[in-house]
């Protein structure tokens, strides 16, 4: 009745692995994303210029920002160009 549990590949494990990755950075890039343009349409500032908490915490999300950017693209484009798949047949030669 139990059927044993196929073990996973070398490669479906990076898969997955890449997918966790770059869906948890895609996620917190959204939440940053969405805490700059709150911070900037909806939180009142004085009339001359900016507080200064206020300017102190969007530029932590921006480079939070191109951190994230900079990972996600780095993590998306990297994905495959070391691990190659095993070959099921021996090359005959």
């Amino acid at each position: 009745m139990d059927r044993p549990a196929r073990r996973l590949t070398p490669e479906d494990i990076h898969a997955r692995l890449i997918l966790i990755i770059g869906a948890s950075l895609a996620a917190c890039f959204v939440l940053v994303t969405l805490g700059i343009t709150y911070a900037l349409i909806f939180v009142t500032q004085p009339l001359n210029a900016q507080a200064p908490n206020d300017a102190a915490f969007i530029d932590l999300l921006k480079t939070l920002a191109i951190f994230l950017t900079g990972s996600l693209g780095g993590v998306l484009a990297g994905n495959g160009l070391k691990s190659k798949p095993k070959p099921d047949t021996p090359p005959k030669g």
